[in-house]
């Protein structure tokens, strides 16, 4: 949670990572792939012609970021209560859950007071889905654990 809070706490300036990727890389390697993609989000068409591809690229990145960090605050969260608790598995699910879910909002709100972020509820969709494939992670991992029990 704390490395979220310092994440978000910063202006997006401080955060673009084009100038890095430029600097280290050459990125006309990946434009074959990236020309394939396109949708919108948040009322905008994402795409190499629009964003380039340094900037298309660093948008799957940051959009990758939500989903792979809420992913560990959920898993990481569940441990805590798993060793610190005596609850069942999915009292321990649900309020890991919703914990994750709840902390995606807050991040979307703390991101509104950062000069130059925009919160969006999208991310807090993203934010969500990662929360939920690591509960569905966890379930897998204790179905295949009890299946090999038997």
């Amino acid at each position: 949670m704390g490395l979220i809070f310092f994440f978000s706490s910063q202006p997006y300036e401080q955060q673009d990572l084009r100038p890095t990727m430029n600097l280290y890389m050459n990125l006309d390697f990946i434009k074959p792939v990236l020309s394939l993609i396109e949708f919108t989000y948040y009322g905008e068409t994402i795409n190499i012609e629009s964003r380039g591809v340094d900037g298309m690229l660093e948008f799957l990145i940051r959009k990758a970021a939500h989903l792979t960090v809420f992913f560990f605050l959920m898993i990481t969260t569940f441990l805590a209560f798993h060793h610190n608790t005596g609850w069942g598995l999915k009292g321990k699910l649900i309020v890991s859950y919703m914990i994750t879910v709840l902390y995606a909002c807050l991040d979307e709100y703390h991101q509104s007071l950062t000069p130059n972020r925009t919160p969006y509820a999208g991310d807090v969709v993203l934010d969500s889905i990662g929360g939920l494939v690591g509960v569905l992670l966890i379930l897998l991992f204790y179905v295949r654990k009890s299946t090999e029990k038997r």
